[in-house]
């Protein structure tokens, strides 16, 4: 509605920040975390000091600079926070690192955005051992350390005490943002083919899914809408989950307007199509760009323009900008140069941002699949690293097709994509 309220909302995701980082230290290494330890090869260049294209996470200092630019520029009214803190030296941490992670990193949110509500989701990276999250049948581990944190620090980030008991259960929680509006946060590890503990039940260990609907169902009979946010992709999950979660998107179409996720540390978005009119696409999904330079990406937020709080508003997507690093340059310079990437309705000439219109927009680049506006959704599912050169014809229709692919394993989601 023209003239009426609108929610300005950070995302930020996969964060990643390495204590450890060493600026000078070797960035070519042998282990998939670089930029710690160690003197560069002869002819090799060592870690920045700002941070490394390279296979490296971000040090303190960057992160706090990055943070501290968003809460200078950003008027925003809450944050959506989808998970990844500690840094990617998957082969050695302990549950204390881990925790140091968690804490460290939300009291500097906590200080750098004091009096915003952070509605926050727990990332695969946060357990010890990595992507291991045990289910309640699990009696020889548990994740309840991990739990307990999370809820003491989500709630100190400003989600109502309420959480707690479904944050200590499962990480995953629900709550109203203001009256008519409420986010589902859920715990996405549950669904991940990496959690091998869900090879002994992987179909709603935690009866994730069936409390997602009764609270879509309260939502709908309620006239609330919702918002689902998440660290993983459900196109990335297993078949079971992802399949089930499609449909239930399919259900309550009407009460859904907008899901968010991170985890790829790219910017790409998924649609979520009719189960029987599959051309007619009915949500979107958002996975917003990492913090971290995990690995050749410039560091980089979104904020999303939203549909205010106004009676029957739709709480839809407005509009979207990325703000990135240019790390190379902040290098060189030795001084932070942050860029507005792109704003999406104007770099992608899109009347709106509802699901017809980015449908609108994939057969468009169908149509044109070599052209330069596939070159700009390249460049900028990169943060600007690459350009269009580097994405040949089939790296283009790869992009296109995950984008249009909400479902694991479905082998005809891309059937209408041209070869």
């Amino acid at each position: 509605m023209p003239g009426s309220s609108i929610f300005t909302v950070l995302h930020l995701s996969d964060i990643h920040v390495d204590f450890s980082y060493k600026p000078g230290s070797q960035a070519d290494c042998s282990q998939p975390l670089c930029c710690r330890d160690g003197q560069p090869a002869p002819g090799h260049v060592g870690a920045g000091f700002w941070g490394d294209l390279r296979s490296c996470d971000i040090p303190y200092w960057t992160a706090e600079v990055i943070l501290q630019y968003a809460s200078e520029l950003e008027k925003v009214d809450f944050v959506y926070y989808t998970g990844d803190l500690p840094p990617h030296n998957v082969w050695n941490q302990s549950q204390e690192q881990q925790l140091y992670s968690l804490k460290t990193i939300n009291q500097l949110l906590a200080k750098t955005f004091p009096n915003i509500t952070f509605y926050s989701a727990v990332g695969n990276h946060e357990s010890a051992p990595c992507n291991l999250f045990p289910t309640p049948s699990i009696r020889s581990d548990n994740i309840s350390w991990l739990y307990e944190a999370l809820a003491d620090s989500w709630i100190n980030l400003g989600l109502p005490e309420h959480t707690r008991e479904t944050i200590e259960r499962g990480g995953f929680y629900t709550t109203i943002v203001r009256p008519g509006f409420r986010v589902i946060s859920l715990n996405m590890n549950y669904c991940s083919a990496d959690n091998f503990w869900l090879f002994i039940n992987s179909t709603d260990p935690l009866n994730q899914l069936q409390w997602m609907i009764e609270w879509l169902q309260y939502a709908e009979d309620h006239g609330e809408k919702v918002h689902i946010i998440g660290h993983i992709p459900p196109k990335q999950c297993l078949a079971s989950f992802s399949w089930n979660f499609d449909k239930i998107i399919n259900r309550y179409e009407n009460t859904i307007t907008g899901q968010f996720y991170g985890h790829t540390h790219n910017d790409e978005i998924v649609i979520n199509y009719d189960e029987i009119d599959q051309k007619r696409p009915i949500s979107m999904g958002y996975i917003t760009p990492s913090l971290t330079t995990f690995s050749n990406l410039n560091p980089g937020y979104r904020v999303y323009k939203i549909d205010g709080h106004y009676p029957d508003s739709s709480y839809w997507v407005l509009d979207h900008r990325t703000v990135i690093m240019n790390l190379t340059a902040t290098n060189l310079y030795n001084r932070t140069i942050f860029v507005d990437e792109y704003d999406a309705r104007y770099a992608y000439q899109m009347e709106n941002l509802f699901p017809n219109d980015w449908h609108n927009l994939i057969q468009r680049l169908q149509n044109d699949m070599d052209g330069s506006l596939m070159d700009l959704v390249y460049q900028y599912y990169t943060k600007s690293y690459a350009n269009g050169t580097q994405c040949d014809h089939n790296c283009r229709r790869g992009l296109l097709c995950d984008f249009i692919t909400a479902r694991a394993e479905d082998p005809h989601s891309c059937d209408s994509i041209p070869n």
